[in-house]
């Protein structure tokens, strides 16, 4: 039988110190004093509530954490679905923990790990601190993302898809079959892949010697009710679009939604390109015209990117970008004369 950790109580009476400083500790709060910091992550080392570092490496518990921001989208599923896969075939359990943007405190999300003595944590579209990094590095947990929120630094690795390429492909699409009015909708303008696809759209119209029209460029979130609003936002203007970019498939069914009730009709007043290429995108009335990026692939990357991380094996890049492709369906056409 395995001997039972002790209470944080019992570490607490240890140290010398309350439970809420032990819990201060674990969850990364910097009002610390150092010298009661380094005592109490001793004592945690001692009973196997942080990992030393590679000895702790070496005890694996057979537990990676993925933390995202939520699992009510198909985007999540398809990650959720290449991690657990990776993860399955080498026998290790997947601790999937919901942390939504905009709830958790700076370090909240990096505690969980050290909680549930995991190996490894895997985090979803988000920023990584110092404070964070640095307290999962004192923990010996290693860290990947995918589609971080901006870069992630200190040679943290992180795994996304050739957005740039991506958006401009999709803009070329729309060029080559005549559209010289084409809008395009990101998701928050601080996160590197929207960026990544509003710079390909750039591309595409100024080789196509097509003048950017800033008006024509609209920021919300990559959700339905995003596309939506900013649809409406383009349809209203005086020269509305014969074409809008979507920077998700989500955004892009906001459009089509917008479209309907401005009484257009897809894609012979309006043609619409997504991104992704979810599964429900073939459902769709008319199918989708979207870019693919390999979701599952990039989830089951993470998982093996983290597994090398832990096995001490060189990375040949901190950064991995997948490769997109564009997948034309019934939703673009020509522009009506």
């Amino acid at each position: 039988m395995s001997e039972q950790r002790p209470t944080l109580a019992v570490i607490a009476a240890e140290a010398g110190v309350s439970q809420a400083t032990v819990s201060k500790v674990i969850n990364g709060r910097s009002d610390v004093a150092p010298s009661t910091r380094e005592r109490i992550e001793g004592l945690l080392r001692s009973h196997n509530y942080l990992h030393p570092g590679r000895q702790g490496r070496a005890r694996r518990s057979g537990l990676v954490d993925l933390i995202i921001g939520g699992l009510d989208s198909a985007w999540a599923v398809e990650i959720l679905r290449g991690v657990e896969a990776e993860c399955a075939q080498r026998s290790v359990g997947t601790v999937v923990s919901l942390v939504p943007p905009g709830e958790a405190t700076p370090s909240s999300w990096a505690a969980l790990p050290v909680l549930h003595h995991s190996d490894g944590v895997i985090l979803v579209t988000a920023s990584v601190t110092h404070a964070q990094r640095a307290q999962v590095e004192r923990a010996g947990v290693a860290l990947v993302v995918i589609d971080p929120i901006d870069l992630p630094g200190n040679g943290v690795p992180s795994i996304g898809a050739t957005n740039w390429a991506g958006g401009l492909a999709a803009t070329e699409h729309l060029l080559e079959l005549g559209h010289r009015r084409i809008a395009t909708i990101g998701g928050r303008k601080e996160m590197l892949c929207s960026q990544a696809r509003i710079d390909g759209y750039r591309a595409a119209l100024e080789r196509a010697g097509i003048e950017v029209d800033r008006d024509l460029i609209r920021f919300g979130d990559f959700q339905h009710e995003g596309g939506f609003q900013r649809a409406q936002e383009l349809l209203a203007l005086p020269e509305p679009p014969t074409a809008i970019f979507a920077g998700s498939d989500q955004q892009a069914m906001g459009v089509y939604e917008a479209a309907r009730q401005g009484g257009l009709s897809i894609p012979q007043d309006l043609s619409v390109v997504g991104f992704d290429d979810l599964p429900m995108c073939e459902w769709l009335s008319p199918p989708l015209t979207t870019v693919r990026q390999p979701l599952e692939e990039m989830g089951r990357v993470a998982a093996r990117t983290l597994f090398q991380l832990l096995e001490d094996q060189p990375l040949v890049s901190p950064r991995m970008e997948l490769s997109t492709e564009l997948k034309v369906r019934l939703s673009t056409a020509p522009p009506r004369l």
